[in-house]
């Protein structure tokens, strides 16, 4: 067995959350040793950048702090430590500048998680944080210590606090597998059973539909369903939809189908014209041209928008110019099932806030959570990483304020 290491804080997972709270640690003066069990750090960060690393959003906070739903009013004043503008600063320290896109988002510069990861790193073993890989956490051994597999051999640790950031159960491959939740378990904290977020979902194609438009992009549209309307972009995937204007619905739409076995999405295809001038624009005297020809020259529909036209309406479309465009103003779409976690970008479920005082496990003083195995969920856009972040932040100063209390 290795010799026992005896660092003030353990924090076990490499991911945004744990490094985050290994940086405010380290920073406050405390020994910190970091357990990662995959062969290097924030596998699932780089994955993130390889969409541009969307790390926050701009919008007002009011508006951010709600995309958290029922754990919203949990994390709103961690969100508030920790804001936007706030992690927008820590990029730009790291020499990572960023910019605000189209949507609100913000990027780095770089569109890229690696420079900011290495310069993170590098930041991170300046301030004498210790990094080890390849070291899966067990659980903890009869004496109270942790219990970490090694290439080494067996390792125990006795710190001082311990902070877990061991991710949800989403991109298995990358770390986040939940295979935390039966240890936590069985020391009494209550985990609710893991979700997909942030997936798609299942929509019964016609065969024509699937062979010729599965991959195509569906751009600026809008999705609406039970009173709420996302706006942005969306993929017709071959066994249906997915993209991130779905992923804004999709916590309400998997419940639906979960509990109902379906649910209707409603697509508008032009959401920047209002019916009458769509109408306007399809009582043009049309000649002989096909009806596909019309609408891609009237209503400038791409040919996986007609096909999807179609495919919510029956073939035979509407003739008269209003019907129509309400038609494209209004197309259902039925769900019919859930992506499952395989699929998910991230996870809802997850350690039940009620385990917790604070952030520290009432079951196990001492021991504080952080990030996605916490049970919340946010569309993507920036949401995740903040609230990852956040959490971080505040198991961390939760942690200084304990030992030097």
């Amino acid at each position: 067995m290795i010799e026992p290491q005896t660092p003030d804080v353990a924090v076990i997972g490499g991911g945004p959350a744990g490094l985050m709270a290994a940086e405010v640690l380290s920073a406050a003066g405390l020994s910190v040793a970091v357990y990662e069990r995959m062969p290097t750090l924030g596998r699932k960060f780089l994955m993130a950048g390889r969409g541009g690393l969307n790390l926050t959003h701009s919008e007002e906070f009011e508006r951010f702090a709600g995309r958290y739903g029922a754990a919203g009013e949990r994390l709103r004043p961690m969100l508030e430590a920790f804001t936007p503008a706030d992690l927008v600063a820590w990029a730009n320290g790291l020499g990572q500048a960023t910019f605000v896109g189209s949507s609100g988002r913000v990027f780095p510069r770089a569109l890229k998680a690696s420079p900011l990861l290495r310069a993170w790193i590098a930041r991170l073993e300046g301030q004498g944080v210790t990094l080890n890989t390849r070291t899966a956490w067990t659980g903890w051994t009869a004496a109270g210590d942790l219990a970490f597999d090694t290439v080494e051999g067996p390792l125990t640790v006795r710190p001082r606090a311990t902070i877990l950031a061991l991710g949800g159960a989403s991109w298995a491959k990358l770390g986040s597998d939940g295979a935390w939740a039966p240890l936590l378990a069985a020391r009494g904290a209550p985990v609710a059973p893991f979700r997909p977020a942030n997936v798609g979902f299942t929509v019964a194609w016609s065969a024509v539909f699937r062979e010729r438009f599965a991959g195509c992009p569906l751009k600026n549209i809008a999705l609406s369903f039970e009173g709420a309307t996302a706006r942005g972009d969306a993929l017709a995937a071959g066994y249906g939809l997915e993209g991130g204007a779905v992923y804004a619905l999709s916590a309400a739409l998997r419940d639906a189908v979960e509990g109902r076995g379906s649910a209707t999405l409603t697509v508008d295809l032009r959401p920047d014209l209002s019916v009458a001038q769509l109408t306007a624009r399809l009582s043009r005297p049309r000649g002989g041209q096909s009806l596909s020809s019309w609408l891609r020259k009237a209503a400038h529909l791409s040919p996986v928008e007609i096909g999807l036209l179609r495919e919510a309406h029956g073939v035979a479309l509407p003739v008269a110019p209003d019907a129509l465009a309400a038609a494209i103003k209004a197309a259902p779409i039925v769900l019919t099932g859930v992506q499952g976690l395989e699929r998910a970008i991230s996870s809802a479920g997850g350690l039940d806030f009620a385990a917790l005082d604070g952030l520290e496990l009432k079951a196990a003083p001492g021991v504080f959570v952080a990030g996605e195995m916490l049970d919340w969920e946010a569309p993507t856009g920036g949401y995740l990483l903040q609230a990852c972040f956040a959490t971080g932040v505040a198991a961390a100063r939760a942690v200084v304020e304990r030992l030097r209390g």
